[in-house]
């Protein structure tokens, strides 16, 4: 592999800094760590990298408690609580650093100041197993999942529990009506805590389809999972901001980190959409030529917490509380 001399450079600041490196990233299963280890550590095998994954709204809170504290421990955040990153910003918590790359990033997702900006794009939609469902048969939009044959076959996320599928049920809710909400509720479906989750259920066979997952656009050979997008209706996608906190301990590893994140190699390595308009992933069109999915609206949407606060109220309403423990196993008194 070969190193842009800019990253080259930081490598070598953030091997005489210590070689260490702490990342927060948003996300509901421990092995999705990977994901932002293996190139990096491959590229630069001097810095040991600690990723912990936990949901969002956990990780911010752990940064605001710290900062309170005066005890920060965090070099880079990167989380779906895309609301978090302006405040932050006000409190003089982030560190501006402009990597490589960053101008082919849309500049609505991008701070002036390079305080924070998109580094990939998630999607939620649906998953299911050709194995048992063929991908010919599978459910694609959301009035597919009142099909009888799919009863007591359905698993999903509660929204109440994920700001990310809280939104795709407005979306969706807002073109089918609560009644389409009120006909899934009687497919029996399994509602479970975290996105990954639904994965796993599926794969054990307990159940067959979800849309509230994330999945790889192209898994590799052998591999019966698939990620299919809806026609006409929504899903959810958003740009997964990443920001370097201010009084990060590796600062030089943190700007290593965030160049390496922005770098046309990782872009490419991505698992669904890259941030950068240059780079496009085999078989599918960039994530801005989609009209069925509304990654500004999210923002909008994350930006109003008490918009946010009634539907997660309502949804709570209509499905009961979230049970279960944090799918990550991070425990919420750890900091």
């Amino acid at each position: 592999m070969t190193t842009e001399p800019r990253m080259q450079e930081l490598y070598e600041q953030a091997r005489a800094e210590g070689g260490g490196l702490v990342v927060y990233a948003g996300g509901d299963a421990p092995e999705q760590a990977r994901m932002y280890t293996a190139g990096f550590s491959e590229m630069f095998p001097d810095i040991g990298i600690e990723v912990t994954v936990d949901l969002s709204k956990f990780h911010n809170a752990r940064i605001d408690a710290q900062h309170i504290r005066g005890d920060n421990r965090v070099d880079v955040v990167h989380v779906q609580t895309v609301n978090d990153f302006p405040y932050w910003k006000r409190q003089g918590l982030l560190d501006p650093f402009r990597p490589d790359g960053l101008d082919q990033v849309d500049a609505d997702f991008v701070e002036p100041d390079g305080t924070y900006y998109a580094l990939f794009v998630f999607a939620f939609s649906n998953v299911v197993d050709t194995k048992v469902i063929p991908e010919a048969q599978a459910p694609r939009e959301a009035t597919d999942y009142l099909r009888p044959d799919l009863k007591d076959r359905i698993v999903l996320t509660y929204p109440h529990d994920d700001d990310a599928v809280l939104f795709q049920f407005e979306r969706i809710i807002a073109k089918h009506g609560y009644g389409w909400l009120e006909r899934l509720l009687e497919q029996n479906p399994m509602w479970v805590r975290g996105t990954a989750t639904p994965l796993a259920v599926i794969g054990s066979g307990e159940r067959a389809a979800t849309f509230t997952s994330f999945y790889y656009l192209n898994p590799p050979a052998g591999d019966s999972m698939r990620f299919i997008l809806p026609e006409e209706d929504f899903f959810q996608a958003w740009y997964q901001t990443g920001a370097i906190l201010k009084d990060a301990p590796h600062p030089a590893a943190a700007r290593l980190y965030m160049s390496y994140r922005l770098s046309r190699q990782a872009q490419q390595a991505s698992a669904q959409w890259p941030a950068r308009r240059d780079v496009q992933i085999p078989g599918w069109k960039p994530i801005d030529q989609y009209r069925n999915t509304d990654p500004r609206g999210f923002r909008e949407f994350m930006l109003d917490r008490a918009r946010v606060e009634r539907l997660r109220g309502i949804m709570e309403d209509f499905i009961g509380p979230v049970r279960g423990d944090n799918p990550t196993g991070v425990d919420r008194a750890w900091h």
